[in-house]
């Protein structure tokens, strides 16, 4: 990838088929991404990008007093969140099939097996987060293909590292991050709607966020809450 430094800032630049140049501070970490149109120059995009650099630097401090979420180690009494909620997490030995259980506002407990590996109890949890991610989705796709008079042929669930959800327009296909199991439903909801409206609009220009404004007026809030919440020990992009 294309990078330009200003100030001890690096900035990833790319070339799109834009009419704009974009620039955005991604959380967690701060990370600058720079979208240019295809025959800007190179000292264009430099002059741009310096003219930012006092926006830029302030949208980074914004980040640099998020919370961050360790790597889980799921033992007792470690948070875990579902849904936007804090839970206490119980482990409870038995020698049977794993399973977890929301057992109220307070604890989630993971049944396991006597000396199960951090990396199998990580695959428990994924598992039980899938499939609650999975009752959620159909519904919020149903209600916004009604409301934006469009149709998604398939939407997956997938372990993402960067990206809380991408759409393939062509095949009309959106995929969810996994990790949105733990977030508030309304930013499961944006994040939907962010990627079908792809369906209406490729890029992030005028009219991408025409539509946002039109069918979602509070899109901005709900980016904000989702780029406020605690993060894991992975960076994600949006």
């Amino acid at each position: 990838m294309e990078q330009i430094t200003i100030s001890n800032i690096t900035i990833d630049v790319v070339r799109k088929d834009i009419m704009n140049i974009h620039l955005a501070v991604y959380p967690p970490t701060g990370r600058v991404r720079l979208a240019a149109p295809l025959l800007v120059s190179d000292d264009a995009i430099r002059l741009f990008a310096i003219s930012k650099l006092a926006w830029i630097k302030r949208n980074q401090r914004k980040f640099e007093g998020q919370d961050r979420i360790p790597p889980r180690e799921f033992k007792n009494r470690e948070s875990h969140y579902y849904r936007g909620q804090r839970y206490l997490m119980n482990i409870i030995e038995a020698d049977a099939p794993p399973k977890v259980v929301l057992k109220n506002k307070t604890y989630i407990d993971l049944y396991v097996r006597p000396e199960t590996s951090t990396e199998k109890r990580l695959e428990v949890m994924n598992g039980w987060y899938r499939t609650q991610l999975k009752e959620q989705i159909p519904e919020l796709i149903e209600k916004w293909e009604n409301i934006l008079n469009i149709k998604v042929n398939d939407w997956q669930v997938r372990q993402m590292k960067t990206k809380w959800g991408s759409c393939k327009i062509e095949e009309k296909r959106i995929r969810i991050n996994l990790e949105l199991a733990k977030k508030p439903e309304q930013c499961l909801e944006y994040i939907i709607v962010h990627e079908m409206v792809h369906l209406l609009e490729r890029h992030h220009n005028d009219r991408f966020h025409y539509y946002l404004e039109t069918y979602l007026p509070n899109w901005k809030q709900l980016k904000t809450e989702l780029n406020q919440l605690p993060v894991s020990h992975s960076e994600w992009e949006y």
